[in-house]
């Protein structure tokens, strides 16, 4: 197919997003961006506020069913360490055929590869039926705001198939584990150490309760054939002021990846019954659940998984996967109350190792591959 845009364009409407330092916020300033170029080819599009500077998007060429969704987020992870990078994150930078920059892979160049594409498709009136609905979600890196959003708000109830560009490189996922945040905070009474009964340590509750939590969720024995077993780990953890103070306070956080075999239900009412324990003993745990997003699983038989391996073959070469990760996307909320049987994968530019690196970047040939695929597959897959 034929493009709208030169190479030299491609690059440059990448550029222009990995411009935008959108670290989990300012996704207001992408939208507007996305909303430009949309407008000088008249495609018009929708603005959702989500708070300050933060804003969903939705664009769409077409008309009638059915509805192709595309999904793909506009923020990014914070840099790092400035004195790691190469070259400056937020300056798109080509170096032996790779662009580097912030957000390059994960997920500008999907989210590039996704706006050219329905344009071309557009411009040159290939679309043969129905609508393709591009949702540009805010907060992904970090609770998943955005898509929560088009969920509650019904964008996902007429969609009949939906693609997400995180960078999968030339693999096809359609199942991945799910996610949660949990934080433990637990209350005591300071003292000296010399007199601790004048006191009530704050940690030992907490260290006993994530023990026994350890014991339970590590030893539950429940495996799913796709993703494996569930994880549980505590990742951060505070507690006292001083080393001759009995602490009076003390914090965890946990994260967990849940299967459908163990799902979040499950880990919620799991870890309730342990701090309800361990307060009934007498110690004041309390606990937050901040962010909880389901476990995915589809089907890998289905005519998008088949026609996009078939189209994505073409270009990488070799026999393209089908497999699952374990690694959480918009899709735990877009896809909720969705069958087995809804066609839904991940696909798009970048290496799957490369999100969040140092030196993050996108191979241009790979991400000019993905333009052309998502070309050929909406538009077949709308045949």
């Amino acid at each position: 197919m034929g493009s709208t845009f030169d190479e030299a364009k491609k690059v440059q409407i990448l550029s222009d997003l990995v411009k935008i330092n959108s670290v989990n916020g300012n996704e207001e300033e992408v939208a507007t961006y996305v909303s430009k170029v949309f407008k000088e080819h008249g495609i018009t599009t929708k603005i959702i506020p989500i708070e300050k500077g933060r804003v969903d998007l939705i664009a769409e060429i077409g008309s009638g069913k059915p509805v192709l969704g595309v999904s793909g987020h506009m923020d990014v992870v914070d840099p790092g360490d400035l004195s790691q990078w190469d070259t400056d994150p937020f300056e798109l930078t080509e170096k032996n055929g790779n662009l580097y920059g912030r957000g390059a892979t994960d997920m500008k160049a999907g989210l590039a590869a996704f706006m050219i594409s329905m344009i071309d498709i557009k411009e040159q009136n290939l679309l043969p039926k129905g609508t393709i609905r591009l949702m540009a979600t805010v907060g992904e890196e970090v609770g998943e705001k955005g898509s929560q959003t088009f969920y509650e708000k019904g964008e996902m109830d007429n969609v009949d198939a939906l693609v997400i560009g995180e960078p999968s490189g030339y693999s096809l996922v359609y199942a991945h584990k799910g996610s949660m945040d949990i934080k433990l905070t637990s209350k005591g009474k300071a003292s000296h150490s010399s007199m601790p009964e004048l006191g009530y340590n704050a940690i030992d509750p907490l260290l006993s309760a994530l023990n026994i939590a350890n014991e339970k969720f590590r030893g539950a024995g429940k495996k799913n054939e796709l993703l494996g077993d569930l994880t549980f780990n505590t990742t951060i953890f505070n507690g006292g002021n001083q080393v001759n103070s009995i602490p009076e306070s003390a914090e965890s956080e946990i994260n967990v990846r849940t299967i459908p075999e163990f799902d979040n239900d499950e880990v919620v009412s799991t870890m309730q019954k342990i701090v309800d324990q361990k307060n009934n003993d007498g110690a004041k745990i309390d606990m937050d659940i901040y962010m909880s997003l389901e476990s995915v699983q589809h089907d890998d038989n289905s005519k998008l998984i088949n026609l996009a391996k078939k189209i994505g073959e073409k270009y990488s070469k070799d026999e393209i996967p089908k497999m699952a990760v374990a690694g959480v996307t918009d899709a735990s909320n877009l896809l909720k109350d969705k069958p087995y049987e809804f066609p839904f994968i991940v696909f798009g530019p970048g290496e799957p190792t490369m999100p969040h690196q140092v030196n993050e970047y996108v191979n241009k040939q790979v991400y000019f591959n993905f333009i052309d695929i998502y070309e050929e597959l909406f538009v077949e897959y709308m045949k």
